[in-house]
């Protein structure tokens, strides 16, 4: 299945936490805004979620193939 790759958009992202709260082994808050504690990660359903309840859809949630998981558009 391969490494997953999290990214967050810092200049949409508003800071709420959710992300922080769902996957904390993931994210954590940098200055204000959410930021990936690593960029890589194995598949985890809770990056899944945490990408899925982000109220700005800033952060991006790849397979391996580059396919976009999350958000769902």
């Amino acid at each position: 299945m391969g490494e997953w790759t999290i990214a967050v958009d810092r200049g949409a992202c508003m800071g709420t936490g959710m992300c922080t709260s769902i996957a904390p082994d993931h994210f954590r808050l940098d200055g204000g805004t959410a930021t990936p504690v690593k960029a890589d990660v194995d598949p985890d359903e809770a990056v899944i979620d945490a990408a899925e309840s982000c109220p700005m859809e800033a952060i991006l949630v790849r397979s391996a193939d580059g396919s976009v998981l999350a958000p769902q558009l």
